[in-house]
């Protein structure tokens, strides 16, 4: 059984009206999405921003609520639950989010943000249990115990980020959503994240919901990639497969902009035109088609189904031959 497994799932916004020449407006930010993450898996989630990545992710753990469709965690739909029955289960589900500088409240000492989820969910046994497990969180993610009694403004930004991963680590949860947890990092930085994140993979089994618009570095930790466009999940399958020879078009556009340190690479760039499309008014058939390179009528009438073309290698494209019979 899938650790988690998502179904059909889709996210509206009511549009701003007075921003709007017309009466009303409904933003599409995830529109009709599947997926399962296995137990100690990482599941890397790209695309450029304003695709529906985050948007996905919230309503996964129901930070936001979908319009339609179903989320099921450890085989019960967490979509159906209510607001007491929810909250009793988000030990087993945390998020880290994207801006260190922001997340963390700046009257609180670091001990104190760590120690408030231990609080909420009642792990502690008295007060010497809650410091002796605090500065156990605080070691895991390469901090000194002792940081405890410092303020967030004490801290660089890797260290407030470390900060934010033992936080979310408190209870212990099964799956944590990263939210582009390294986008505000210095590069040398980043490293440093994204290895103590796999380090505490391999240790405590946590799977990763890795959100990215990062190719290079979703390759680097996730096991399988899903590359998302205007809400949509345009190529799903193996990270290494996905980042050596993708066949979307999209995706092989995302890829031609990563830095390739190869002098002698024949790598070319792929300049998409334009602007992504407004999620209020999405164009018709696929809807990358206003910038795809090799679109064709049907690609502007009929939207392309999410199928399979290799062993567990979807793509959603009318271009993609399928795989041969027998």
């Amino acid at each position: 059984m899938s650790l988690l497994e998502v179904c059909n799932l889709k996210v509206r916004f009511q549009a701003d009206r007075r921003r709007l020449r017309r009466s009303s407006g409904c933003v599409r930010a995830v529109d009709d999405v599947s997926f399962a993450i296995e137990p100690g898996e990482t599941l890397g989630l790209v695309g450029e921003s304003g695709c529906g990545k985050t948007s996905l992710a919230r309503a996964v753990i129901r930070l936001i609520e979908p319009a339609s469709g179903s989320v099921w965690f450890e085989g019960e739909e967490l979509t159906r639950l209510d607001a007491a029955a929810l909250r009793s289960r988000r030990r087993k589900f945390q998020m880290i989010f994207q801006d260190p500088y922001t997340t963390l409240d700046p009257l609180m000492t670091a001990g104190e943000a760590i120690g408030e989820a231990l609080d909420v969910h009642q792990l502690c046994q008295g007060e010497e249990d809650r410091r002796r497990q605090i500065e156990v969180l605080l070691s895991e993610v390469g901090l000194d115990p002792e940081h405890a009694r410092r303020y967030p403004h004490e801290f660089s930004g890797g260290q407030r980020q470390r900060i934010g991963i033992a936080r979310a680590l408190a209870v212990r949860p099964k799956l944590v959503v990263c939210d582009e947890p390294v986008s505000a990092l210095d590069v040398s930085v980043q490293a440093q994240i994204i290895n103590l994140l796999r380090e505490l993979q391999r240790s405590l089994g946590i799977a990763y919901l890795f959100i990215t618009h990062d190719l290079a570095v979703v390759e680097h930790i996730s096991q399988r990639i899903l590359v998302m466009y205007l809400g949509r999940v345009m190529e799903a399958g193996e990270a290494k497969l996905i980042c050596r020879s993708p066949k979307h078009p999209y995706t092989q556009a995302l890829l031609s902009a990563v830095p390739v340190l190869d002098p002698d690479s024949k790598r070319q760039r792929i300049i998409l035109p334009g602007e992504p499309p407004s999620p209020i008014d999405p164009p018709s058939g696929c809807p990358f088609h206003p910038r795809c390179p090799l679109a064709e009528a049907r690609c502007r009438e009929q939207t392309p189904a999410l199928r399979e073309i290799g062993a567990g290698h979807q793509v959603a494209c009318h271009l993609v031959a399928p795989p041969p019979m027998g």
